[in-house]
């Protein structure tokens, strides 16, 4: 499945990608960390692997509270950042994206293209801070095995009036902490798509370098026409 071609960046191949799914990209990463828990929940009543998302909800759900607070872009960007960041393996994350790619890549563009692609998912989480509403997550049994590094976190996202969605998250228990680094929306992988529309964007610009060029110059014209 290849949602890209070359008339469109991969910000724009996901939102439309999305629409086609029925689901708005402000639903999607609504949803990255678990922002509204279906019913009343803390951290200590869920599994380790359930936990950050937890975390990450309370944090962000008193923020909403805050009106004053979502009316400035840029302070959103930099507090969804502060709470995502511990629970989210961006180093997994840019090398999945990249695949092949990642192997070839010098390390500057490795860092650029992890610090630009961070920027790409924090600044359109930040957007679905602002503009989401009426969306509660129901947590689905764990399966998880004794001493297991990698589990898969299923949730159901659900509005009034609308089917459940299924967004299960990948988790990674990385030096005793679980982090999130793929998240899956009615089985189709966020990591797989981006690696197929950064994959060609490659082959129409010609270089990775280029790329990452392109998707820097996209973060800061949205950063900018956001705070002006």
């Amino acid at each position: 499945m290849v949602f890209w071609d070359e008339d469109h960046s991969p910000v724009e191949i996901l939102e439309d990608f999305m629409k086609s799914r029925q689901f708005t990209i402000f639903g999607l990463f609504a949803v990255l960390l678990g922002l509204m828990p279906a019913a009343p929940l803390t951290a200590a009543d869920l599994l380790p692997p359930q936990q950050p998302i937890q975390t990450a909800s309370d944090q962000l759900q008193i923020k909403l509270q805050d009106k004053s607070f979502t009316k400035d872009f840029a302070q959103i960007t930099r507090y969804v950042k502060q709470v995502i960041d511990p629970h989210t393996d961006f180093d997994r994350i840019a090398a999945l994206v990249l695949g092949k790619l990642w192997k070839t890549a010098t390390p500057q563009e490795r860092e650029r293209f992890k610090d630009e692609f961070q920027t790409l998912l924090v600044r359109t989480y930040s957007r679905a801070f602002v503009e989401f509403k009426d969306w509660t997550i129901r947590y689905l049994p764990l399966q998880m095995e004794n001493n297991a590094k990698k589990v898969i976190v299923k949730t159901e996202v659900l509005q009034p009036g609308k089917q459940p969605v299924s967004v299960n998250y990948r988790m990674l228990l990385s030096n005793g902490q679980w982090k999130a680094y793929d998240i899956m929306i009615e089985g189709v992988s966020l990591v797989t798509n981006y690696r197929t529309t950064f994959t060609n964007e490659v082959k129409t610009k010609g270089s990775l370098s280029a790329v990452i060029d392109s998707l820097s110059k996209r973060n800061a014209e949205a950063l900018a026409s956001k705070n002006s």
